[in-house]
Formats: C-alpha cells, structure tokens, sequence
C-alpha cells in the first residue's frame, strides 16, 4: 500500500467543502443529509458536523461492488432511507464516484421519490472512469484510476479504518 491522500489533507479538504456547501444550503429548509453505506461513513461524520445549517441525517446502501474490487454495474439499494425524501432538498454524500452507475441511480431513486433537489458532496473522484454522465456537486480530490482504500473505502470489507486514501498496489 501507498499513501495517497493523508489524512490531514482531507480534513482540510473537509473544512473547505463544508465552507461551500454551508454558503449553498444557508436558505434551504428542511434539508436531508443522506449518507451512502458504508464506505461514505467516515467523510460524512467529519462534514456534518461542520455544517451550520438546520438537517436531518439518514443512511442508505446502494450496492454494486459486493464483496469484488470492481463494480458489477448494476445497482440494489441494500437499504433504503427511513425518512421522508418528497419535498426536500437532499446533500447525498458520497465515498467515491467512479463509473457513475451508482450516483445515477441513487440520484433516479431520490428524484423518483419526490426529491425537490438534489445535490452531491463525494470524498473522491474518478473522472476517467466515467460510464454515465453524472457529477458531484462537491468534490474533495480527483484522482487516477487507481483502486484505493481507507477512511471508509474497503477492499472485501477489510481496511475502512485506515486514515488515510491508500492505493493497493
């Protein structure tokens, strides 16, 4: 393994997305922060609480990678929201985009629910490995196709502790 992104970087990266979307959300009522399991965990923990603004927190887990290290390309959403998604503006927060099939999904599966908006923080981004033409609103760094773990992100479910991005090598 090697480092990639440590893990002050990233919460200096945290501060500055939390800056922004603190500014974008500032006249949103009644806002929904939905965090994407697992791997979305760690970035979403240090966010929320550096945001400023009045939300309520949910989790769900769209799935495609199962237990693999690339993504099947098709999605389940293993767990959907608990709460109320008609009407509201939604940050759904992100471990990573990649293909592009999982965001546009979850970003269909918000909007069909009745979503009034919907906007995108993601820890990482893989931007040459786009499939569909889906983007994050917020992004914390852009990196190579590399397969990465730590601070959330797993390889069989192993290595989400690590505090920092590491590449698998």
């Amino acid at each position: 393994m090697k480092e990639l992104i440590t893990k002050k970087a990233i919460e200096e990266r945290t501060s500055e997305l939390a800056e922004q979307i603190n500014r974008d959300f500032a006249d949103k009522k009644d806002v929904l922060v939905l965090c994407a399991l697992k791997g979305a965990v760690m970035f979403f923990a240090d966010l929320v609480r550096q945001l400023n603004f009045d939300m309520e927190l949910d989790f769900c887990a769209p799935q495609s990678y199962g237990d693999g290290t690339i993504s099947s390309g098709k999605v389940d959403m293993k767990l959907a929201p608990f709460t109320t998604i008609k009407g509201r503006d939604i940050l759904l927060v992100e471990d990573i985009v990649d293909t592009g099939i999982s965001l546009e999904f979850c970003k269909k599966y918000l909007v069909d629910s009745g979503a009034k908006s919907v906007k995108v923080a993601a820890l990482l981004d893989k931007p040459t490995r786009r499939r569909v033409a889906v983007f994050a609103d917020y992004v914390g760094f852009s990196i190579e196709d590399k397969f990465v773990i730590g601070f959330g992100l797993d390889k069989m479910q192993k290595f989400r502790n690590l505090n920092g991005i590491f590449v698998v090598e």
